[in-house]
């Protein structure tokens, strides 16, 4: 049986990307989750400012004024507890799919302070200094691979001067001889 919040996705248009797996539609879930967390924070001040007596308004609130103050209030608040209830379905789900699925508790929690993981995920063996110890092996290919340009520029620019100075003697030999 699904989830209510799997139903919710089945019926919505999203990008076929969310559809693919359980773990994707919980994921898409958790975010639509974040949006309304913000709906829900937007309509408890909205719901205070309807509290509040209608002298204390400022002129561009566009609140409404007696019954209909009464009567926003009373939808907004069902809103809210709407929304309340559909977030907390919602993580209710994502917290039965992570038991279900035994991720392992290490997996999700969050690393320690000041924790950088390693580059591409993939180290080379360190000679213990500091600097080369968080890089990767694409960063180390792609600096061997600039060593190696840099040489082959060097060189190519020793040998147009070594020709440039030969070319010079030889036109100086060619004066003097002359």
């Amino acid at each position: 049986m699904a989830s209510t919040a799997e139903q919710e996705i089945d019926g919505l248009e999203i990008d076929p990307i969310w559809t693919t797996s359980r773990t994707a539609r919980q994921i898409y879930v958790l975010g639509e989750v974040d949006k309304d967390i913000t709906r829900l924070l937007a309509l408890a001040a909205s719901s205070i400012s309807l509290l509040t007596l209608p002298q204390t308004d400022a002129p561009g609130d566009n609140l409404p004024q007696g019954e209909e103050r009464s009567e926003q209030f009373v939808l907004e608040v069902s809103e809210y507890f709407e929304r309340l209830d559909s977030i907390h379905v919602a993580i209710r789900s994502s917290l039965a799919h992570i038991r279900h699925s035994r991720i392992a508790p290490s997996a999700i929690n969050a690393p320690l302070p000041g924790f950088v993981p390693p580059s591409l995920g993939v180290g080379l063996p360190s000679d213990g200094s500091t600097t080369r110890k968080n890089r990767g092996l694409q960063e180390e290919r792609v600096e061997r691979d600039s060593w190696k340009n840099i040489l082959a520029a060097l060189t190519r620019i020793k040998e147009v001067r070594d020709q440039e100075s030969q070319g010079l003697e030889t036109l100086n030999e060619t004066k003097m001889e002359e």
